[in-house]
């Protein structure tokens, strides 16, 4: 597998060998003992799936307490998939990266807790999937607003299809300290 840094320090992009035939293809989403040789998570508690139409934002999503670190990949159809730094006193503090997803490329991209995630759906259809370091707590279940001017993502379509909880989310600067994760270096 192949590793490749994003702009934010903890995430990146994963690039899984893919051996293939006229049969079709073969691949090792996730290995501990490679994952942990590389630094990245060798256990998950939870795996969740997905499934939205074209045009669909689904995010900008974390949980606190109780963080989440998350392995997302597509497993059908293409996203451009987001992790925002949202640790209190980080460096990187609201600074974003982004990466394009999809069955085709079967890259992945990991996500360290203390991030928030979301992703817009650039296919007729995709099934995204997650694995995750903690379980979902819906007492720390928090957002982030997708279009923060202070964020600035530069997402792939303009108007997109949001979730009422989405649509409603608080900007960065909005959230309380208290809500947030605090950097640890």
């Amino acid at each position: 597998m192949r590793i490749e840094p994003t702009a934010l320090p903890g995430c990146a992009i994963i690039e899984p060998v893919v051996w293939g035939d006229a049969r079709g293809v073969f691949f090792e989403a996730w290995n501990a003992e490679r994952f942990g040789a590389h630094g990245l998570p060798t256990r998950f508690v939870q795996s969740n799936v997905s499934s939205s139409t074209q045009g669909v934002l689904r995010g900008l999503h974390y949980q606190w307490p109780r963080p989440q670190g998350k392995l997302v990949s597509v497993l059908e159809g293409e996203v451009f998939d987001v992790a925002v730094d949202i640790r209190r006193g980080s460096p990187h503090f609201g600074r974003w990266a982004g990466v394009v997803l999809s069955a085709e490329n079967r890259r992945q991209l990991w996500i360290p807790e203390g991030f928030a995630h979301g992703f817009a759906v650039l296919s007729e259809h995709a099934v995204f999937s997650y694995l995750c370091t903690d379980v979902y707590v819906k007492e720390a279940d928090a957002g982030v607003r997708w279009d923060d001017p202070d964020i600035g993502i530069d997402w792939p379509i303009a108007s997109p299809v949001l979730s009422d909880k989405d649509a409603a989310a608080p900007r960065l600067a909005e959230v309380a300290e208290d809500r947030l994760p605090a950097y640890a270096p």
